[in-house]
């Protein structure tokens, strides 16, 4: 266990350094100056242009700004954004904690609400409400992740009036208590949360189904139920444990794919993470902090990847083999 976890590190590490260099090539040869978005409409005298370039390196040839780049890098240093006036590291985190506010309730209940809907797809396999689950899940898979969130803004929002269409809070701090507060941002929370949720608990409900469908196929089944034990037990004993390795594979894979759907939903519904931070750096062509972004958004999926690949190990010793096996 010790080697496959050294080796998947090994591997996490050369794919960062790879998305590093990859990343700050991409920024820079996009159409665009950056100079444009620092001085302003209005011209500018060319002395106050060359400092401008020279205060922020960007007078350097690209192989020395990628240079500098790695070397403030590895002293944990993510730059100075030109349009903010400050720096990157705690600018991206700010907005990252925003994210994950959204992030992490959205997609725990579409990991489970996946699972419980793919079970009971699996268990009335044929039926008419296998057919609904699967179609639900289908058209929840289909529907674009903006185009969903302007659905829910027009009904839930500017029809019904019954949930808010933009920002996190109402309320500033202090004014309510933590009750108050908690509401509020839950209250803010539905729209997006959804948004965001029902592609990716249609993906796992629709892997979780013929997962299980395929387990409930195997002899250990048919042995359990042999024996007498009733067929719930054998079940959720059973059948779903030995079901879920594709399951969990699933789960870390799309976190990239989730990643990217809440980047647009935070645009449509005004939220403060990194969806808003990214537009509003594209437009002002901010390298600085459009290289933190992709690289915090890079490290986040390696590292679902890499925990992904431990768990899959920890649940099925199969794959260490596998994986000793095609090294060898």
């Amino acid at each position: 266990m010790r080697r496959y976890v050294l080796s998947r590190l090994a591997a996490a590490v050369f794919i960062i350094v790879a998305v590093v260099v990859v990343n700050f090539l991409l920024t820079h040869v996009v159409p665009g100056n950056p100079v444009d978005a620092l001085v302003g409409e209005f011209p500018a005298p060319p002395d106050y242009v060359e400092k401008i370039k020279r205060d922020f390196g960007l007078d350097q040839p690209l192989a020395t700004q990628l240079s500098l780049y790695v070397v403030a890098l590895a002293q944990g240093n993510l730059g100075f954004s030109f349009a903010n006036r400050q720096p990157v590291l705690p600018l991206i985190l700010r907005h990252a904690g925003n994210t994950l506010l959204l992030m992490i309730p959205a997609l725990s209940a579409a990991a489970l609400g996946g699972i419980l809907l793919g079970s009971m797809a699996a268990r009335r396999a044929g039926s008419l409400s296998d057919a609904a689950l699967t179609a639900v899940s289908l058209a929840g898979y289909a529907m674009p992740v903006f185009w969903l969130a302007q659905v829910l803004i027009v009904i839930f929002a500017v029809v019904l009036h019954w949930l808010p269409a933009q920002g996190m809070l109402s309320i500033e701090q202090g004014q309510g208590g933590f009750w108050a507060l908690a509401k509020d941002y839950a209250r803010h929370l539905v729209l997006p949360g959804f948004a965001i949720a029902i592609s990716y608990m249609a993906v796992v409900a629709r892997v979780c189904r013929a997962s299980l469908l395929e387990a409930m196929r195997q002899d250990f089944v048919l042995l359990a139920l042999s024996k007498g034990l009733r067929p719930d037990r054998v079940f959720w004993r059973h059948v779903l444990p030995n079901a879920l390795i594709p399951v969990i594979t699933v789960i870390g894979y799309n976190f990239g794919f989730a990643l990217t759907g809440a980047i647009l939903t935070e645009t449509v519904f005004g939220w403060p993470g990194l969806g808003y931070l990214f537009i509003t750096s594209v437009a002002k062509r901010d390298y600085p902090v459009l290289e933190g972004i992709f690289l915090l958004a890079s490290f986040a999926v390696v590292l679902a990847n890499l925990l992904t690949d431990l768990a899959y190990a920890m649940v099925d010793p199969r794959a260490r083999r596998s994986f000793f096996e095609v090294a060898a």
